[in-house]
């Protein structure tokens, strides 16, 4: 099937689907029954409007499942939860695989480690987005070690909050967050120990990916790094981002890629805040002009057909 047919040949919402915890007549009661319902090869946008409530339930949206709207009541409403951690590839509490995917107003979150208790630090994704052209609006993930696999694909973040303290934005999307809160929970890694915000997976000189952090707010508790690379070519932008004192004056980390560091795309531009002053900063931070800044951080990164315009208002 091809999912990237012109927006005007695919219908708008026509479909309604209502999610309510207490199971009244015409609704579903858990979530992924509601996305099961869906038809596979789907041409029609669906909307599924969660009420308030906390789901105790893990969410797979298929690849074969695309112009789906997942609505919540509201990002401190509806809120969906689930604790794994067995492998980071199985534990997302909310995996999205298709193309064409609307979320907004609602929050997932990894419980293993969030809030703070007593397990062991490990890989515990609250949400894995591998499919294109994915938008998300008042979304909140919650987590503490690999919050958010941005994996794949092109994705906009609006208004989003994003909590952890390792590693929490990490993969090889092609991504903008934009007015975003990073939330750093950095603190109970213990005394003298850092956090890394991102770990960006580009892997050649050549791949469009990276992180783009646009008008956004890093703030929170304990000490932590802008980033680290994943991959030999990680590409990350913050711009016109507001950083607490939490940020290390160095910034950034080069991790496995020490003596390697000409490769990765680690750049600032713009920024504000205790923690945006840059003179203490590694010496291999790009300096970006702002031709290449506004190219990154203009909507055309991620977007050049369209989708965007019609996620943001559908």
């Amino acid at each position: 099937m091809d999912v990237s047919l012109p927006y005007k040949k695919i219908g708008y919402s026509t479909k309604k689907i209502t999610v309510d915890p207490k199971g009244h007549h015409g609704c579903f009661s858990t979530i992924q029954s509601a996305i099961d319902s869906i038809p596979s090869n789907n041409r029609y946008w669906t909307s599924i409007n969660i009420k308030e409530g906390i789901y105790r339930e893990k969410l797979k949206i298929p690849y074969d499942k695309p112009y789906i709207i997942i609505q919540g009541a509201g990002m401190s409403k509806t809120i969906v939860e689930w604790n794994d951690h067995a492998t980071t590839l199985q534990s997302p509490t909310f995996f999205t695989m298709a193309d064409n995917i609307v979320v907004r107003f609602i929050s997932f979150r990894n419980s293993y480690n969030n809030p703070r208790n007593s397990n062991p630090w490990a890989p515990a994704v609250a949400a894995m987005v591998s499919g294109d052209k994915t938008y998300f609006y008042n979304v909140g993930f919650f987590g503490f070690q690999d919050t958010l696999w941005d994996d794949q694909g092109r994705h906009y973040y609006k208004n989003c909050l994003i909590q952890g303290a390792v590693d929490f934005i990490f993969g090889a999307g092609q991504s903008i967050y934009e007015e975003c809160s990073i939330s750093v929970i950095a603190s109970a890694l213990g005394q003298g120990i850092a956090g890394f915000i991102t770990a960006q997976g580009r892997t050649g000189e050549n791949d469009a990916n990276g992180f783009v952090f646009k008008n956004c707010n890093v703030y929170g508790d304990g000490t932590t790094y802008l980033g680290r690379p994943w991959r030999a070519y990680a590409r990350v932008l913050f711009y016109n981002t507001n950083m607490s004192d939490i940020v290390v004056p160095t910034g950034w980390a080069p991790w496995y890629f020490a003596d390697h560091e000409n490769y990765i795309q680690f750049a600032e531009y713009g920024n504000i805040g205790a923690g945006s002053k840059t003179n203490k900063r590694v010496k291999w931070l790009k300096k970006l002009d702002w031709t290449t800044v506004n190219i990154m951080a203009s909507d055309s990164f991620v977007d050049n057909e369209g989708w965007l315009k019609i996620a943001s208002e559908i």
